[in-house]
């Protein structure tokens, strides 16, 4: 975890360009649901809080993207998450295969919804 990051962008533009192209998008779709949300780098990932509580996380790795909307919304999207890796509040997005913005976004807008 690199502790010189303080802000999303300088945490998105710490990755290879097609990477950036993804976290940017995600990043996106979170501020228009919540453009209140205070964004931060919380756990040394992009994080989203509404209300003082944390909403929602996300970050770049290797192989995937991980998304960590927490235990509930994953129980919540088991049916739509059943051709991903999940766990315990966690669900990794491969980069090999095409990122399902659209899951995403249903996922983030539960996750913001709750804090409401």
């Amino acid at each position: 975890m690199n502790t010189d990051i303080q802000t999303v962008d300088e945490y998105i533009a710490t990755y290879p360009e097609s990477t950036q192209k993804i976290l940017k998008k995600i990043q996106a779709t979170i501020k228009k649901l919540a453009p209140d949300a205070e964004e931060k780098i919380g756990y040394g990932i992009p994080t989203y809080k509404v209300n003082g509580k944390n909403a929602v996380h996300f970050g770049g790795y290797d192989g995937h993207i991980g998304l960590y909307p927490g235990s509930v919304s994953v129980s919540e999207f088991t049916d739509q998450l059943k051709d991903y890796d999940t766990s315990k509040g966690t669900i990794r997005f491969p980069l090999d295969k095409p990122i399902p913005y659209d899951l995403i976004e249903q996922i983030a807008a539960y996750c913001i919804n709750r804090l409401k």
